[in-house]
């Protein structure tokens, strides 16, 4: 989403936001189906976004009351806007629109590994540790700038997807049917990587970084493999061992810590899972009991794995209205941000999909607010 398109959300937001929560409220009230559990007391997630920190998002999101955010990546390199004094005025900009910076990227991005910044990480190349000592650097800085939780992908494949699918009104739904995907070229430039050789790298990276955070109290989310796939096929000759909940139940496992878990995109576990409408709530209870989500990417998909659509919000298969249900009872604290809405007709960057997630999620955390009181 870019400046211009981004200020634009300032003229429609407060319509928008008032059309979801009617709506929301209108699907509560008509319900024939059984609220979820009784969860009392305050809902104490928040309406997040990770856009960017330009002014024009700034005072979008200010106007919008999305008062928690995560920054754009401040460098792909340890340079000078990783420093504490660079980190420090971010902060304090953010902050001056009455906006909390919660988190920042590390540059290990989900981009295609031959176009990461620092593939020698997951390449396990001769650069491997002195970029390991780049990322432990930047988590070091961001905790003594008062930045206290990071985001990053340990990916070699980007986030494949098809042929995109007719969605609702003038709108399309990005799209991923792995029977009519093109794996060209066969190899990304990491070659094979099989699941040994995988969780090997992502072991020796967590056993570096872990306990750096731990020290610094920095919380940091990796984000599931997007999308996954089959076991013993995997996609361009990578077995994508965080595209599974059972790869993302080892992955927690590794280093035991409370500065190591996920940043759990539902969207992309909902992949994950055959059945993600019935699914889905349980693999949040597993997480979120275990205070392993530490941010959450809230969308929402039709179909499940290896065929789905990206949907609004609405207009998937998973009860979002129950799923807030479910962060709310496990006592998830984080951001919930809308992520990969879907085009619609003349709507330049995505803008006004944006703006209606973020009017439905904080519709959403009011419905479950009021269920508790």
């Amino acid at each position: 989403m870019n400046r211009r398109d981004f200020v634009r959300l300032t003229a429609t937001a407060a319509g928008t936001t008032a059309l979801t929560e009617a709506t929301v409220c209108a699907q509560i009230a008509t319900s024939s189906r059984p609220a979820g559990p009784p969860s009392v007391g305050k809902a104490l997630m928040k309406a997040g976004t990770q856009h960017g920190h330009t002014d024009a998002i700034l005072r979008a999101c200010a106007g919008f009351g999305v008062n928690n955010i995560c920054s754009s990546l401040p460098s792909p390199k340890l340079d000078n806007a990783w420093t504490v004094d660079s980190l420090s005025r971010l902060k304090e900009r953010v902050e001056s629109f009455g906006i909390s910076l919660d988190m920042v990227p590390l540059p290990l991005s989900s981009y295609e590994i031959s176009r990461s910044e620092s593939p020698a990480v997951l390449l396990g190349g001769p650069d491997r540790d002195r970029q390991i000592d780049d990322i432990c650097q930047m988590i070091r800085n961001a905790a003594r700038a008062g930045i206290m939780q990071a985001k990053y992908n340990l990916t070699f494949i980007g986030i494949p997807r098809t042929t995109p699918a007719r969605g609702r009104g003038p709108s399309t739904y990005s799209t991923f049917v792995y029977a009519e995907g093109t794996q060209d070229p066969p190899l990304t430039i990491a070659g094979s990587v099989n699941a040994d050789l995988y969780w090997e790298r992502i072991t020796y990276f967590l056993e570096r970084v872990v306990p750096v955070a731990e020290q610094y109290k920095v919380r940091i989310g990796c984000h599931p493999q997007d999308p996954g796939m089959p076991r013993g096929k995997g996609w361009r000759g990578v077995e994508t061992v965080l595209g599974s909940v059972d790869g993302l139940k080892r992955f927690v496992s590794i280093k035991e810590s409370p500065y190591h878990g996920l940043n759990f995109c539902q969207g992309t576990v909902s992949e994950m899972l055959e059945k993600p409408g019935e699914e889905i709530f349980d693999v949040i209870r597993y997480f979120g009991t275990r205070k392993k989500i530490f941010s959450v990417h809230f969308r929402n998909i039709a179909g499940g794995f290896l065929n789905f659509r990206e949907t609004f919000i609405d207009d998937g298969d998973v009860n979002m209205l129950e799923a807030m249900r479910v962060y709310k009872e496990v006592g998830y604290d984080g951001m919930m941000m809308p992520d990969h809405v879907p085009h619609v007709e003349g709507d330049t960057g995505q803008v006004q999909g944006f703006a209606f997630a973020f009017g439905y999620i904080k519709a959403l955390i009011a419905a479950v607010n009021a269920e508790g009181c």
